[in-house]
């Protein structure tokens, strides 16, 4: 590679042999690219417990006869499996067109000619042609030329790596970015055989971990199914041995008592709700892959982030200017100070015009701020000659005509330690500057050091020492954090998330953003290679006294999800490298970045963030939140209304009085009111103080003891007052049409109690306006339409063995509702001293 970037005359592969070895080695893809088939999605909808609850009650009721009830239950499968397909398709979709926007395409020599191709045709020995701004694709060694090449997807560091021919100076990893130079380079690794396509292969051994909810909807499931086929066989027995019945008598009486138990709505409540949840978070700009982490969002206690990229906006940034003396800060300046314009004049001068790489960007865009309608900017310049870095010197020059055909100016930037020595300055002087550099490299800043030269002559020397240069000063640069993240991390802290950041950078870079975006106020970090000379538990006790991971190997991203979980944390881990692939699919909560995350990341995280905003995540862990109050009100309201239903369907029969509650009013009610009160809680807006309060515990549960007893008690004591009222009714001679008429009524009205007072235990039940959620007044009109069909409509009426109300009825349903209301306050005042026993957040 000559002083202009040239490349040589090469042959590369013979067409005919690369042809043979891609289809010998197959092509150059990363793993886990493939899309999941339909009806592998339909699969996975249907080997869940919740939809297997579904099939099998929905096949109960059609087995006898019951074809309504039956048809609502088996639509809702449908119904969901629709939802997931539609939801896979669309993530798909989404990843798809972000997967071709990284899939590199390549530029490579064969048979002596360049041709691009797409980065799945490259094979082992091709040529890759590169210049800055390509995506490498594949495993490579340098051969000629040289490149800067930012690695960040792959190590976390933002600065680019400078790269010389060689084995060990010249490694080239596949989906990092060339961003200066050109080169020729040739492949070694393709595909799963990269750097990159081990890290993707980790993450076939990495299991990804089972949602709380999951765990708790199974184990209900399994337990409420076992336990209502129990309670119901007996009762049939009961009833045809001990009591007299008929046996259909007793098994229809048997029927409508294993309807009341079984709370089919829980399977709907759980899957509509984490649906609805997906597609309200999608509006934040968060793509869900896995819906169950939905429900983990409002759980997580602990935040992991990866700095660059996640915290930074990875890109560099021109933070100070220093001239050994004297410094200049760009925040909050109104203007460059004189002294420091030959400083940026030469500093540009150094760079290209319209560079790629991200330091010589920022340079530019600095300079341009600052000296633009000055006489330092000479944007019209080029220059004669450059001497490129070099394994011996890692500095350039551009070298411009002066004003004399012999005279020539000399514009040089590069490390601190080579521009000192291509200035040939004394000992004094070398140390004065090198302590400068390491007080700006303590606060987290790149260096760079400046010189200007003249020179005169025909022929160029063959080395930069051969010049003699003047030292101008250092240039600091930063990765400057996402404007989002300070109010963002302050959110998450006031909501009891504790912020952890995990970054392969430097100890002081790490530090430096930490204090800038006010991540945590200590100030200790814990590196790589401490963490490797700690066992398990010895660094599970320092994680909880340390908050700043750095110089950190992707493993060791992985072992720190892992000791954060096994101590009983919900983590979340946010992060767009390769490198944070195997932590993403670890944690209980993956979030990658979408448009600057690698395939493998998007792959392995549980969410996609499509506008990469930190702000986002907070959006999501507030809708987490919400969904999952939402989830345990509804919860709470379906265990409530299936105490009345359950009484109202065993204790007349054991009381030898008329029968309540038979099979077709359970159908009404399961079919028309459960479902429509438990889907009103999905829109209840979100809790003022939903994000003031802390993480709920990770063994917290909607499904959990503590969460239903005061559900079951709210049920008991509705249904006592019902179960008195209708005694009362029997006592007093109405007949049975009549007193079941008045029951029917205040337990219908009484359903549209269970759910004002479910809505917030804060408060009374009709104390909070319904205009909150506009479903409460559809609801109730519901409600009420349906109460006037089937008592107004004789055909119904019948069915139903209902009576129409008269003045006696009215006034006994009136009383037994007032009943309800007392009684649904006393209970919330008897209890809201103590609110978590019942309801865990």
């Amino acid at each position: 590679m000559n002083e202009k970037g040239a490349a040589p005359a090469r042959p590369g592969l013979d067409p005919a042999e690369a042809a043979r070895r891609l289809a010998a080695h197959g092509p150059n893809l990363l793993p886990g690219n493939a899309p999941r088939s339909m009806l592998a999605i339909v699969g996975g909808v249907l080997t869940e417990p919740m939809f297997l609850m579904l099939l099998v009650a929905g096949g109960l009721y059609l087995a006898l006869g019951d074809r309504a009830e039956a048809a609502f239950l088996l639509s809702f499968v449908f119904v969901v499996i629709g939802i997931t397909l539609a939801q896979e398709r669309k993530t798909q979709r989404a990843l798809e067109s972000l997967r071709e926007l990284s899939a590199p395409r390549a530029l490579v020599i064969r048979g002596g000619e360049e041709v691009r191709i797409p980065g799945r045709d490259v094979v082992v020995g091709d040529l890759l042609v590169l210049h800055e701004g390509d995506r490498i694709a594949a495993d490579a060694v340098l051969l000629d030329g040289h490149l800067g090449v930012n690695e960040s997807l792959l190590t976390g560091e933002a600065v680019p790596v400078t790269k010389l021919p060689g084995e060990d100076t010249g490694q080239l990893f596949a989906s990092t970015v060339a961003t200066k130079g050109v080169g020729v380079a040739e492949v070694r690794a393709i595909a799963g055989a990269t750097a990159v396509g081990r890290i993707g292969q980790a993450l076939v051994d990495t299991a990804e971990p089972v949602s709380g909810l999951q765990r708790a909807s199974r184990r209900l499931i399994r337990n409420l199914t076992v336990g209502g086929l129990l309670l119901a066989t007996a009762y049939t027995l009961l009833g045809w041995l001990w009591d007299g019945h008929g046996l259909l008598q007793s098994v229809l009486a048997g029927i409508a008592l294993t309807m009341a138990i079984l709370p089919e709505e829980i399977p709907v409540i759980l899957t509509v709700f984490l649906a609805l949840g997906a597609w309200r978070i999608s509006k934040h700009k968060v793509l869900t892959r896995r819906v169950p982490a939905v429900e983990a969002l409002g759980a997580i206690s602990v935040l992991a982030v990866d700095k660059t990229g996640t915290l930074t906006q990875n890109r560099m940034q021109v933070a100070e200017l220093n001239l050994i003396g004297d410094s200049f800060r760009d925040a909050g300046a109104d203007d460059l100070p004189e002294p420091f314009h030959a400083l940026v004049e030469f500093a540009m001068l150094a760079t290209p015009i319209d560079p790629f790489d991200p330091m010589e960007k920022a340079i530019q865009q600095f300079g341009l701020r600052w000296l633009t309608n000055t006489e330092h900017v000479h944007a019209e310049w080029a220059p004669e000659f450059e001497y490129a870095l070099s394994p011996e010197i890692l500095a350039m020059t551009h070298v411009f005509r002066g004003d004399t055909r012999d005279a020539h100016l000399l514009a040089t930037k590069g490390a601190p330690e080579a521009v000192i020595d291509l200035c040939h300055l004394d000992a004094d002087a070398t140390a004065a500057i090198l302590r400068q550099v390491e007080t700006m490299a303590e606060r987290g800043l790149r260096v760079l050091g400046v010189a200007r030269g003249e020179w005169q002559g025909d022929a160029w020397p063959r080395s930069q020492h051969d010049f003699d240069f003047r030292f101008l000063g250092l240039l600091g640069f930063v990765d400057p954090p996402r404007p989002e993240v300070p109010a963002a991390i302050a959110e998450c802290r006031s909501a009891g998330i504790r912020i952890i950041m995990m970054t392969g950078d430097h100890p002081a870079t790490a530090r430096a953003i930490a204090r800038e975006v006010g991540l945590s106020e200590r100030a200790e970090v814990i590196t790589g290679a401490e963490m490797a000379a700690l066992d398990d538990a010895a660094l599970r006790e320092r994680l909880h006294h340390v908050d700043l991971c750095a110089r950190l190997k992707p493993e060791q991203k992985l072992r720190l999800v892992q000791l954060l979980r096994e101590g009983g944390d919900v983590v979340a881990m946010t992060g767009d490298g390769v490198n944070d692939a195997p932590a993403l699919k670890a944690a209980d909560v993956g979030i990658a970045m979408g448009e600057r995350g690698t395939d493998v990341a998007r792959e392995a995280a549980a969410l996609v963030l499509l506008d990469d905003s930190f702000a986002s995540i907070v959006s999501a862990i507030r809708q987490g939140r919400r969904i999952y109050d939402n989830i345990t009100k509804a919860t709470r309201f379906v265990f409530a209304v299936h105490m009345p239903i359950i009484a109202l369907a065993l204790v007349p029969t054991l009381l030898h009085w008329p029968v309540l509650l038979m099979p077709v009013h359970i159908v009404l009610l399961e079919l028309l009111i459960d479902p429509a009160c438990s889907i009103v809680f999905e829109a209840e807006p979100a809790d003022d103080d939903i994000m003031q309060r802390p993480p709920r515990a990770a063994s917290d549960s909607p499904f959990a003891a503590a969460s239903l007893r005061y559900a079951v008690i709210q049920g008991l004591g509705f249904a006592t007052i019902l179960l008195l009222g209708y005694g009362a009714l029997l006592g007093q001679g109405l007949d049975a049409a009549q007193s079941r008429g008045a029951v029917f009524i205040a337990l219908i009205v009484g359903l549209f109690l269970l759910t004002l007072a479910n809505r917030d235990l804060a408060h009374p039940a009709l104390a909070r306006h319904p205009v909150h959620n506009s479903w409460l007044l559809r609801m109730f009109g519901a409600v009420a339409a349906m109460l006037v069909v089937v008592i107004g409509v004789p055909f119904f009426r019948g069915v139903m063995a209902l009576a129409i109300p008269n003045a006696p009825m009215l006034l006994a349903s009136a009383a037994m509702l007032v009943a309800a209301v007392l009684w649904l306050e006393l209970l919330r005042r008897a209890t809201r001293t103590r609110p978590r026993a019942f309801v865990p957040h």
